[in-house]
């Protein structure tokens, strides 16, 4: 994946618009009367639905990219840190989960020689004694470099690299994997799915490096899962993997694939033409809502929502920002990389042709390969090895010896951290609205696409759409369960009675974190887009242009001390479209944001008693991105 012989030799070593606004100190959700617990069910079960959070992304030493990059930690490894244990980073220093223990985990390993560089270092093994793992482990960079290489061309090209290609060996760790998610697996606790990364890369490049387009997909399963994981050396097309997917089904193992980091796709994870160049059509559609109803919006390497250059009007559109190609530093195509553009045009082919592929919600993760996520600014260790482990490695802080930007070296590892490291986020977490914490129950919520996404923190968001609404569900303890009676929650179709619908859109801060500054509805149709701010912290009312006021709220960047100003631990808002036309198809979602506070930069920059690099935003904006709720008009 990494064409730099730095790289290959360091690894060695809510008011609304119409509607009312309620505000109070952060709070848990009230609790409504329950029904009748089903019989089998875990403690804690809500048929009104609770929150989860987890990470659906996460690599271990079995992934090629990680191992090379001195990556040590297992599965089981992966799992005991999701739970709240503590475990070593390859730069020696310790990882804990930020937060406390998640609710759900799931290794990732890329399918593609799945545990065989683990195997080529292992003395005595056979894949040990290959000329090419005698390259790959030796101490010449140069041998190191091509060896890699060669690896990540025949990832990128689905060529088998034949003697390495060791099926007994990888479908063995594939094995390992779906037993140690059977092993950490705890209904009711903590949650577990077999899963992996599907690695399509594509390129116009013919250089031979892994560096290109980004079309990953990882692949989950509900239950059962198969005796092989199909990877890109069966094919590079995603769509032969809806099909082994869909033979998949029919023989009992269900599963999703969530398309991943697509703002680096080079536009072409939501182009209009399938894989091969042809024009798409509705069996396309169809079979890629099937099989990924899911997309990730947030990760490490950046936020896939939109682009300024897509959203011109949006203020906070050039968010974590990051555009360098796999392994490259070629810039991404923007058209066809991004989430709310996809849903334009979804809408468009829906309205021209019937069809729309690209009905899918929102989740997040991390990306780590190190076994861990670094979901918090404060305790960040990006995602690589020992390659981005330390700040100066990531441009946060100058090289070692050095206090002045000005006096900055030019060397591969300072270009490494201009163009990549550096530009990478402190996320993202999925957060999933479940009756309780099990397989079938996540599973479901997957399915239906009531699920959201954050950068990190643990705010919860709800969104529900309906035509009977009223202003005292906001204040009524069975809110949630009279907005399900009502209408249809975040991932839902509301179809139109000849009205316009009312929104209820309700965030709660985490509490280890800041608390919120807006709820903002954002709007998509066919020809356009626009945000609307719904609630705004402090009681405010937004303005004619829909914009809440400035809540006061401030960073002092030489300490990272936060003024709260007049931000919130909980809005709703019961909110309509003031531009509402019944005939006109649209998808609404709901993005929250909280007060600004020290991006990662600057916590480090801090903490070594250097100015924050200037070429690097000093604060972030966290936020949660929820699936949206399509409208469709009357027949």
């Amino acid at each position: 994946m990494w064409k730099t012989l730095t790289l290959a030799s360091t690894a060695l070593a809510l008011v609304a618009c119409s509607g009312n606004k309620t505000e109070t100190a952060p709070v848990e959700e009230a609790a409504a009367p329950q029904a009748a617990v089903p019989e089998g069910a875990t403690p804690g079960y809500n048929e009104d639905r609770n929150a989860y959070f987890g990470d659906m992304h996460i690599h271990t030493r079995n992934s090629f990219d990680a191992y090379i990059f001195n990556v040590r930690r297992t599965a089981d490894d992966a799992y005991r840190f999701a739970k709240g244990e503590t475990i070593k980073h390859p730069s020696g220093f310790d990882m804990t989960v930020a937060g406390g223990p998640l609710d759900f985990y799931t290794v990732t390993d890329h399918a593609e020689y799945l545990g065989i560089l683990p195997a080529m270092n292992t003395k005595g093994s056979a894949l040990s004694e290959l000329p090419r793992a005698k390259e790959m482990f030796s101490t010449d960079p140069d041998k190191i470099v091509a060896a890699f290489q060669g690896v990540g061309a025949s990832v990128r090209s689905g060529e088998k690299i034949e003697d390495m290609y060791d099926e007994p060996t990888i479908t063995s760790v594939w094995q390992e994997n779906i037993a140690a998610a059977e092993k950490y697996n705890e209904p009711g606790v903590f949650t577990t799915f077999s899963a992996y990364e599907f690695t399509s890369v594509t390129t116009q490049s013919e250089d031979g490096g892994f560096g290109g387009g980004n079309l990953h997909r990882n692949v989950f399963f509900r239950g059962e899962a198969p005796d092989r994981a199909f990877s890109t050396l069966d094919s590079t097309n995603p769509e032969d993997l809806w099909d082994w997917m869909d033979q998949q089904r029919a023989e009992g193992r269900e599963s999703i694939a969530i398309p991943h980091n697509s703002n680096v796709s080079d536009g072409q994870m939501f182009r209009l033409e399938t894989y091969n160049g042809d024009p798409i059509d509705a069996a396309y559609a169809e079979q890629r809502m099937r099989n990924e109803p899911l997309v990730e919006v947030t990760q490490v390497k950046g936020t896939s929502e939109t682009h300024p250059d897509l959203s011109p009007n949006d203020e906070w559109a050039n968010f974590e920002i990051y555009d360098e190609l796999l392994g490259s530093y070629d810039v991404s195509k923007t058209s066809g990389s991004y989430v709310r553009e996809a849903y334009r045009n979804g809408l468009k082919l829906q309205e021209e042709k019937g069809f729309d592929p690209f009905r899918f919600g929102l989740t997040a993760a991390s990306d780590s390969h190190v076994a861990g996520g670094s979901y918090s600014e404060k305790d960040y260790w990006s995602k690589i090895g020992i390659v981005d482990g330390l700040p100066f490695q990531r441009g946060s802080v100058p090289m070692p010896g050095i206090k002045d930007w000005a006096d900055q070296p030019d060397n591969q590892t300072t270009k490494n951290a201009k163009n990549w490291f550096s530009r990478w986020s402190a996320s993202g977490l999925t957060g999933v609205w479940a009756e309780e914490n099990t397989r079938d129950s996540l599973f479901d919520a997957f399915r239906r696409k009531e699920t959201f996404a954050t950068t990190g923190p643990r705010m919860k968001v709800r969104f529900f759409g309906g035509f009977n609404y009223t202003d005292a569900m906001l204040t009524s303890p069975d809110l949630a369960k009279q907005a399900y009676a009502g209408g249809v929650p975040m991932g839902g179709d509301l179809v139109g009675a000849g009205a316009a619908p009312h929104f209820i859109a309700w965030a709660m801060q985490d509490s280890n974190s800041a608390p919120l500054q807006r709820v903002q509805i954002v709007k998509v149709t066919s020809d356009g887009e626009a945000v609307y701010d719904a609630a705004c912290s402090g009681g405010a009312v937004p303005d004619a242009n829909h914009r809440c006021p400035d809540n006061g709220a401030s960073v002092d960047i030489a300490t990272c001390e936060t003024s709260p100003g007049t931000g919130a631990g909980e809005l709703k808002a019961l909110w309509s479209d003031p531009d509402f036309d019944p005939a006109q198809r649209a998808t609404y979602y709901v993005r929250v944001l909280e007060n600004p506070t020290c991006r990662w930069s600057t916590w480090e920059a801090n903490r070594n008693a250097t100015p924050p690099n200037p070429a690097l935003p000093a604060t972030i904006q966290e936020r949660a991105y929820t699936s949206p709720i399509w409208y469709i008009p009357p027949a």
